[in-house]
């Protein structure tokens, strides 16, 4: 799966940050407790460093899980997010989150669990083709072709006549799929005005060529 694009929270206050820092200690030394009460912390960058800490203790339970992804605070869905690939939980309820960067994360969950690609695609193919945030729709690109589910290719094909960095994607996200309609595009891609575009097309077409 393609790298992903990571978001930085802002610096916490002193205190948040020492118990962020109880947290994540609690997680390199074997006290689960410390981290399951720092779970209803009242920051999200306390709760988010507590749920990686029992993840790292395999003291993470469903249900403190299913907690964490339905939290208010965003920070904390997306920390929840990247364990459901740990724990091998599905996540694709938050293909549909308000919040573009946990919609990014989520697509990357998505991609990394192919096996749920019936579940998943239609979503996805909505993200890559209307979202407004071109991250998002990068991101759900990504996961199509990671999956190859048939139904997801015209949208990846779509993504050829997006921004820069979604046509890059969008090439890499061809592999998977075969017809001329393919063989086609990336003959088309041979031409775009990124070079990193044409680059990947000549890579990809030598591979199926």
């Amino acid at each position: 799966m393609a790298e992903r694009h990571l978001h930085e929270a802002p610096p916490p206050d002193s205190e948040t940050a020492d118990r962020r820092r109880t947290a994540i200690t609690a997680g390199h030394s074997a006290d689960p407790g410390t981290a399951l009460r720092l779970l209803d912390d009242p920051e999200p960058v306390v709760r988010a460093a507590a749920l990686g800490a029992l993840a790292r203790l395999a003291a993470l339970t469903d249900e403190a899980l299913d907690t964490a992804l339905d939290d208010p605070a965003s920070e904390v869905r997306r920390r929840a997010l990247e364990l459901c690939v740990e724990a091998d939980r599905s996540a694709t309820a938050l293909l549909d989150d308000p919040d573009p960067k946990v919609v990014e994360v989520a697509c990357w969950v998505a991609g990394e669990r192919p096996g749920e690609g019936d579940h998943s695609v239609h979503s996805l193919v909505r993200i890559a083709t209307t979202h407004d945030d071109p991250l998002c729709r990068e991101s759900a690109v990504a996961a199509l072709g990671a999956i190859g589910h048939p139904e997801g290719r015209a949208a990846v094909l779509a993504g050829l006549d997006d921004k820069a960095p979604i046509r890059r994607r969008a090439v890499l996200a061809l592999a998977p799929f075969k017809g001329p309609e393919v063989v086609a595009a990336l003959e088309r891609a041979l031409e775009d005005r990124d070079w990193q575009v044409r680059q990947a097309a000549e890579d990809l077409i030598g591979l199926i060529g």
